[in-house]
């Protein structure tokens, strides 16, 4: 039998694919051949008799289990990143024509929008009154929510509960996690990212804002609230937030001064919080001109949605309301000219998507039903078989686009929060180890080399190294104005190589802004802001060369 085995391995079939299947004519092999007369007839014919059997045994074991070996190699699934094309330079990319089509006529335009802001400033209960007056929460659900926020003890929380929906959240009085929500205006469909203001939920909150095209930065005008938000001992979280939706891009900001009933909507305390804020969004590069201030109370409706009605605001202040400083933020820039960049805000099941699903918005390039896309970095290629946009089903989605997907022919272990889906022929850059230019914020200790701290990028967090300071850069020309220096202070600009733990999905900044930005984050707060300016290690490329 082992002969027959042998000789046999040479007529195998491929029937089912990856599966070695004998012919029939190999079955005649596996009868008794004590009782078949034409037993020895087939064994002839396969190269042998019953005493050549007997005498080889021994060597055509060995051989067999070489042939074996060798057929398990051959059959063996392929790494799928072989299967990735060799990269095609971006610069002879061109958009198909269906992706420089109209957006769908029955979609408005998004408008992704950040809510950011110091702890208990009352974002969430800006966002659940902006809801309710809009008609997005029914009152059958308004109602519940004010049950059970009284029976714990925390009635005011009854809006802030429409958007902070976890156990933790209500038990806590604080957001966790981003709360996504979705509203319309006369010239949008906007999606609004509701971010945690605690400083230690602050990565949760970079998550968040990565994707937003304009940000409601939300100021307690209360006394002494205020102030804590400014950090008069140390850096706040209003600071900090506006720093961090700065160096994401952000430029159209909306400051909204909350709580303005708490000092009897004060002209005097509202020109006092917009003139010292006002000197900190300036350093921190936002114009003027791209900054709107709005006084208002969230808690009391007023200045909301419609302007003020109580005359101790409408008396003084004639500018305008929430929803209209909203709607009147410039559109989002729409680029398809690249390949497809989607980085992955967060993996999910559903019914309706499936049992492997992505939501995130698409930085650039389009995306359609039906279609391939490689999921960096594993490297591994699925198919697109659903998109939705607020619980409705497209057919296309093009940047600017916050959607979700179900992807098919991938296993989920592949696919994770700050992968990106791309391009078949045109990967994203997967590195190990970049060169950073980045600019120090107001910290106390000196940064050296071989700081481990955390490095955010789009939706990815990673552990990484100091490995060196490069140079010092002169702020004013952005020339090199120290080698090597030993140590960077506050407010110092620099170039610097840092170490990854993992390999990160990243471009560089004068490739793609959206996926070259970098946030260092140490003992829980933002050291520096930077851009990536060289990817030192590339996956793609070590992966082509070793296929």
């Amino acid at each position: 039998m082992v002969s027959i085995g042998l000789k046999s391995s040479r007529h195998l079939r491929k029937d089912i694919p990856g599966k070695m299947v004998m012919g029939d004519d190999d079955l005649v092999a596996e009868k008794d051949t004590s009782t078949d007369p034409s037993s020895s007839v087939k064994l002839d014919e396969l190269g042998g008799n019953s005493s050549s059997v007997a005498a080889n045994t021994r060597n055509e074991t060995l051989i067999l289990d070489n042939e074996l070996q060798h057929l398990s190699l051959e059959r063996k699934p392929k790494n799928s990143k072989a299967k990735i094309k060799k990269p095609v330079p971006v610069s002879q990319y061109k958009p198909e024509p269906w992706m420089l089509q109209g957006e769908d006529q029955e979609m408005p335009r998004q408008l992704n929008l950040a809510i950011v802001g110091h702890v208990d400033s009352g974002k969430s209960t800006l966002c659940g009154r902006l809801l309710h007056a809009l008609g997005r929460i029914s009152k059958k659900q308004m109602h519940k929510n004010e049950k059970e926020a009284k029976e714990k003890g925390k009635g005011s929380f009854a809006y802030a509960w429409a958007m902070d929906e976890s156990a933790d959240e209500r038990a806590r009085g604080i957001t966790m996690n981003v709360g996504v929500a979705y509203f319309d205006t006369k010239n949008y469909q906007v999606v609004m990212l509701d971010s945690p203001g605690h400083k230690d939920f602050v990565p949760n909150m970079i998550s968040g804002v990565t994707q937003a095209d304009a940000a409601v930065l939300v100021v307690d005008a209360s006394l002494g609230s205020f102030e804590s938000g400014m950090g008069v001992n140390g850096v706040g979280q209003t600071k900090e937030h506006s720093q961090l939706i700065r160096s994401f891009g952000v430029e159209n900001l909306i400051v909204a001064v909350n709580k303005m009933d708490s000092v009897e909507y004060s002209a005097e305390r509202f020109n006092y919080v917009k003139s010292q804020l006002g000197i900190f969004l300036r350093s921190c590069g936002y114009k003027e001109s791209a900054i709107t201030w709005v006084p208002l109370s969230a808690m009391e409706n007023e200045n909301l949605v419609t302007a003020a009605s109580d005359t101790r605001l409408s008396s003084w202040f004639h500018g305008t309301c929430l929803l209209e400083a909203i709607d009147s933020s410039a559109a989002p820039h729409r680029d398809v000219s690249k390949p497809l960049r989607l980085p992955i805000c967060d993996v999910i099941s559903s019914h309706v998507l499936g049992q492997v699903a992505v939501c995130g918005k698409v930085v650039c390039g389009a995306i359609r039903s039906d279609s391939k896309v490689l999921v960096m970095p594993s490297g591994e290629l699925a198919t697109v078989k659903i998109i939705e946009r607020d619980s409705s089903r497209l057919s296309s989605a093009r940047a600017g686009d916050n959607i979700a997907i179900g992807l098919q022919g991938i296993d989920p272990i592949h696919v994770m929060s700050g992968g990106v889906l791309c391009h078949p022929d045109y990967p994203v850059s997967v590195a190990s180890s970049l060169e950073l230019k980045i600019l120090v914020l107001d910290i106390t200790v000196p940064i050296l080399p071989g700081l481990q701290f955390e490095l955010h990028a789009h939706h990815a967090k990673v552990s990484a190294s100091l490995v060196r300071i490069v140079s010092l850069l002169d702020q004013k020309t952005g020339k090199a104005s120290a080698r090597k220096p030993r140590m960077l202070t506050a407010r110092q600009a620099a170039v610097v190589e840092v170490r990854l733990e993992r390999e990160v999905c990243v471009e560089e900044f004068g490739t793609l802004k959206a996926l070259g930005r970098a946030f260092l984050r140490s003992q829980g707060s933002t050291v520096a802001v930077g851009v990536v300016t060289r990817v030192v290690q590339v996956q793609g490329e070590r992966a082509e060369q070793a296929s």
